[in-house]
């Protein structure tokens, strides 16, 4: 038994009497990366990911550039990690976003090293990146250059401790021309790819949706497979809920930065704040997005207390989720995709708690990765959080949901265990997506989660990251 992914292993459940399995490979992840037609693609951005160096192979992206170009100021908004290391870059967005007033047009993104703990020298690396990708950018005056205001984002993923190869990366930048960006899904896929650490493909995603008449875009890019359990914010409000998770989200709406600052934390709250691999929070997490009012026309941008600006809030909540499940579904080693629903507690807060609490439970992922029905371990993780109510036992239930349509299985009813059929329920857990749902009878909020599996690949994946 020298190689784990062929070795068969004595199974110890408390529902299933089969002595053994044996541990399976990952289903294929490269259907998830689509083709995405030019015309869904927001406006007035152009960007690309290229090689320069961070890492060995020259085949692999390791940069990526988005630039707005268009004439009208763009909003800016962005979350970021709690994790009190937070890495350079992560304070030096936090800096661009409070000078700038909410108003930045560009990002600048490299792969192979998260320049986290990474003290002075990072933090100079990190404003080396913001200047040199300002010089990029379109109509911006010689008078602006000279101002203590920036207008790029800068973001980085990869090992944590090391420095940024920030010569290559500054070369990188500087040799980028107009025609070596663009805005085709060609170009999209660039930059998504420039990314990537541990991902097996890139996550990219793009849609139009209407407001007040009028159609807009959205598109964004993800990355993250492993050190995936997000509690990310805004930058001044720390008491507020909430290998990396970095992501971008481009629109040509016309949003006011307070505004989009609202929707985007709103949107967090439920899609990145709503996943987990590993239970891990990164250095480095941060959502940033852009709304440059390329396709507004002359209409005013949009503030919090307008009538469309729910809808806009909503439709970055619905895409951030989509954008946020991609990387759960690139989770390292995983073989689910599991969608764990409470309902029926106090407050959001209290669904969102327990929630977390099942999907970062090592005990509940390794049933998940077994295939077995093990739902005592979810009671026991769903009765270790402390609520805003109490908990009554007899009044939880808990169902296993197939997402195929089909009937969906009860294994505790009002608290009362349901005689569970055992084929039935290894039915819906070989699936590779199925939901957990737990009615806690105390309220009428809810919450989801998305969450993975734990399974061997992921040990030997996290096992030599380094090397």
């Amino acid at each position: 038994m020298n190689r784990v992914g062929s070795s068969v292993w004595r199974r110890f459940s408390s529902t299933s009497s089969s002595p053994t399995f044996v541990a399976k490979p990952a289903p294929p992840k490269a259907r998830h990366h689509v083709q995405i037609p030019d015309t869904s693609f927001p406006h007035g951005y152009s960007l690309t990911g290229v090689h320069c160096g961070v890492k060995k192979k020259p085949s692999v992206l390791d940069l990526t550039v988005i630039l707005s170009t268009s004439s009208k100021p763009a909003s800016a908004a962005a979350c970021f990690t709690r994790n009190a290391f937070k890495a350079a870059p992560v304070l030096v967005c936090q800096d661009v976003l409070e000078k700038s007033a909410g108003r930045a047009r560009a990002i600048v993104t490299n792969s192979g090293c998260a320049n986290a703990v990474t003290g002075k020298q990072g933090l100079e690396d990190a404003w080396a990146m913001v200047k040199a990708t300002d010089a990029l950018l379109p109509q911006r005056t010689k008078s602006e250059a000279n101002k203590d205001i920036h207008e790029t984002f800068v973001m980085s993923t990869g090992v944590i401790g090391q420095n940024l190869p920030i010569s290559k990366i500054l070369s990188g930048i500087s040799s980028l021309v107009p025609s070596s960006l663009g805005s085709d899904f060609a170009a999209w896929e660039r930059a998504a790819k420039g990314f990537m650490t541990t991902d097996t493909f890139p996550k990219l995603r793009a849609r139009t949706f209407s407001l007040g008449g009028r159609t807009f875009r959205m598109a964004g890019m993800d990355k993250g497979a492993g050190m995936i359990h997000p509690d990310m914010g805004p930058p001044t409000n720390p008491s507020q809920l909430h290998a990396t998770l970095l992501g971008c989200i481009l629109t040509d709406a016309a949003v006011s930065p307070q505004a989009l600052q609202s929707a985007l934390t709103y949107a967090v709250d439920r899609s990145f704040n709503s996943i987990s691999v590993d239970g891990d929070m990164s250095t480095n997490d941060t959502i940033v997005v852009l709304a440059n009012g390329a396709a507004a026309g002359e209409t005013k941008e949009i503030e919090e207390h307008d009538a469309l600006f729910p809808a806009f809030r909503d439709e970055l909540t619905s895409f951030a989720a989509e954008l946020a499940q991609l990387v759960v579904r690139d989770g390292e080693g995983a073989t689910k995709f599991v969608t764990v629903s409470v309902e029926g507690a106090p407050t959001f807060t209290d669904a969102h708690r327990v929630a977390s609490k099942i999907s970062t439970s090592a005990l509940v992922k390794t049933a998940l990765y077994g295939e077995d029905a093990n739902w005592g371990r979810i009671l026991a993780a769903t009765g270790s959080v402390p609520l805003s109510t109490p908990i009554d036992p007899y009044r939880v239930n808990v169902t296993f949901v197939p997402a195929d349509g089909s009937t969906p299985l009860p294994v505790l009813v009002r608290g009362e265990p349901e005689q569970v059929d055992e084929v039935r329920a290894k039915e819906i857990l070989s699936a590779e997506d199925f939901e957990i749902k737990v009615d806690l009878g105390l309220g009428s909020e809810s919450a989801q989660y998305w969450t993975c599996d734990f399974s061997y690949e992921y040990v030997r994946i996290n096992g030599d990251y380094r090397s």
